[in-house]
């Protein structure tokens, strides 16, 4: 029994001391469970009424938003945490605003010809850069992008079985220890500073451009609802998930979230979440209030 004791505080000790080595060289990062999820749990978790937090409440467990490079702060989230056996990197943060190429083997597509193929389509080459071996087959390529361009999160839009991590995601850090394996960098990578990203990938990534409208979308739930449709609309770069999530919600508990819910859905799209993201934070707002969209 006390080898198997043992064991997690070994697995917790070895990730703390790979996360600090990679805040060393500007990565923000927070402690992983071995399911490669957060391993804090929200502290709103029991309060379905509580607004969205990132953070702001000064209290951990709100994922990606706990990321710090600061030793000390590490040192706390991983002692909060005791269970956690890997960590992970948040993208899109200062110094090196890290965007991650997620190529997949698991969806049983070529993920790795499929960058090729966009590769040879868009005349691309990806630079040497840091490679992190997934325990599945797959790779991690690190790639950095400019400081004034945010790079979404997106799963097989590029091609199938590449998922993209930008801002608001996070990477697995190598070292990392899970239920299926370990996380290791690519040999002959290890010593590599994350490259930039190819301008021609960069256009790949990013979202289409913001398109205005004049007319409305939709007289749906009166003039309570347009309201709420004109906040969502108004949202600008890194509040549209929140701004959507706060007029579903308020919709729902004002009984009008079942009229409403495709009509926020296409406000988002229009200020440049996909219809996948824009859908699935409905849906989350839908559960909270006690109702299914």
């Amino acid at each position: 029994m006390a080898t198997t004791d043992r064991y997690p505080r070994q697995a917790t000790t070895l990730a703390l001391a790979h996360a600090l080595s990679a805040a060393e060289r500007g990565l923000a990062v927070i402690p992983l469970s071995r399911t490669k999820l957060p391993a804090l749990r929200s502290p709103h978790r029991d309060d379905p009424t509580a607004p969205p937090c990132h953070g702001e409440c000064g209290r951990p467990g709100h994922g990606v938003h706990d990321a710090s490079t600061d030793p000390a702060r590490i040192r706390e989230l991983f002692a909060a945490a005791p269970w956690a056996t890997g960590y992970g990197i948040a993208c899109g943060l200062p110094p090196h605003h890290l965007i991650g190429v997620d190529l997949d083997t698991k969806s049983g597509a070529d993920s790795s010809t499929a960058l090729r193929e966009l590769a040879l389509r868009h005349l691309f080459t990806i630079p040497p850069t840091v490679v992190v071996l997934t325990p599945s087959g797959g790779r991690h390529l690190w790639l950095t992008g400019p400081p004034d361009v945010v790079v979404p999160n997106s799963a097989g839009r590029l091609a199938p079985g590449i998922d993209i991590r930008g801002a608001g995601g996070y990477l697995v850090g190598p070292g990392s220890r899970t239920d299926h394996g370990v996380y290791a960098t690519a040999p002959g990578t290890a010593h590599l500073a994350p490259a930039p990203c190819p301008r021609a990938l960069l256009r790949l990534l990013l979202p289409p451009p913001r398109k205005h409208h004049s007319a409305p979308l939709s007289a749906a739930g009166g003039a309570h609802g347009r309201g709420l449709i004109q906040f969502v609309l108004a949202a600008h770069e890194g509040q549209r998930n929140t701004r959507l999530f706060w007029a579903a919600c308020r919709a729902y508990e004002d009984g009008i979230g079942p009229e409403l819910a495709d009509v926020l859905v296409d406000a988002a799209v229009r200020t440049g979440l996909t219809a996948r993201e824009a859908r699935s934070t409905v849906e989350s707002a839908a559960r909270m209030t006690g109702h299914h969209s």
